[in-house]
């Protein structure tokens, strides 16, 4: 009986995120630029979420999508920043394994299902570009939100096993977590179970969903390339060109932060140049995102010129 209430003492004992270890002054200064981030990402995404809403002529399956992915980066920073927040405030990264287990599984699904929505846009301006005859035909309102319903499904389905996976470990030592959130690896690395399993079955999931969506992406991309190497020099090929790529900043931003995070066979492997490699992708590219689109995208700008003059 004793041996049974300490193995459940043992299960309910909280991690402790370790966080950036340092100095009061480099906290300080963390603390302000993690908050100034987040403000600047929630408000930038909920103003284009607003802005397509309240202009009727940015109501198309590009700005549709363009919605999802700036709702889903809300809830992305969201799911991180917070606690790194209070981690930096408190210099105590206490959570509990329910909390860390919780903040694992969403940040991974909301990861996932952006793969998929970069997917399910690069394949819109496919058609756009590629198919422009078709593509008021094509890209219909009711296939957009089985595109968007499929994005979101796909994505918090994929994390499901690793998590289950996961969730069986156990911990036999130190519990303090090298990261500001609950990652995969470091979690991992603590465990005294045999990880062997959860370590091939998060690759997996990793693979499968990153090469998935790029090959998507790829063929899209290679296509609209293909199609507008062909259109003549001028006005023309700009316009084209000035249709996706803003899309394409974003994927080549997440892309290759992405990539280098999600892709490993090894739990252990560089888990210090991890932690700043995913500020990256949660903290500074839902700030870049907002800016992308507003400044690389002329109907964006006009309408957001419009609606701070009231018009």
């Amino acid at each position: 009986m004793a041996w049974g209430r300490s193995q459940n003492q043992s299960a309910q004992e909280p991690f402790i995120l370790l966080g950036f270890p340092g100095p009061l002054g480099l906290h300080v200064g963390l603390f302000v630029l993690f908050l100034l981030m987040y403000v600047l990402a929630v408000a930038g995404n909920l103003a284009i979420i607003g802005l397509v809403g309240a202009h009727p002529r940015l109501r198309t399956p590009m700005y549709f999508f363009l919605c999802h992915l700036a709702f889903l980066e809300v809830w992305f920073t969201t799911a991180c920043v917070p606690k790194a927040l209070a981690t930096l405030a408190s210099r105590r990264g206490a959570i509990s394994p329910a909390g860390c287990a919780a903040q694992m599984y969403f940040v991974f699904s909301l990861g996932c299902t952006e793969y998929f929505l970069l997917a399910a846009m690069a394949y819109d301006r496919y058609l756009a570009i590629c198919r422009p005859l078709r593509y008021g035909s094509v890209m219909t309102p009711g296939l957009c939100a089985r595109l968007a319903l499929g994005c979101w499904l796909c994505g918090f389905s994929a994390i499901a096993v690793p998590a289950a996976l996961i969730a069986r470990l156990s911990f036999c030592g130190a519990r303090v977590i090298n990261h500001f959130f609950c990652d995969i690896a470091p979690w991992i690395a603590l465990s005294c179970s045999d990880t062997r399993v959860v370590e091939l079955a998060s690759f997996g999931i990793a693979f499968c969903v990153i090469l998935g969506s790029c090959s998507v992406t790829l063929l899209s991309y290679a296509c609209i390339i293909a199609t507008v190497v062909r259109i003549p020099a001028g006005e023309g090929r700009c316009r084209a060109f000035s249709t996706c790529s803003s899309h394409l900043t974003v994927v080549l931003v997440w892309y290759g932060s992405t990539i280098f995070l999600h892709v490993r066979t090894s739990a252990e492997s560089s888990l210090d140049l991890t932690k700043a490699v995913t500020v990256l992708n949660t903290a500074v590219t839902p700030v870049l995102n907002p800016f992308i689109y507003t400044l690389r995208n002329r109907e964006v700008r006009e309408a957001l010129w419009g609606w701070v003059q009231g018009k």
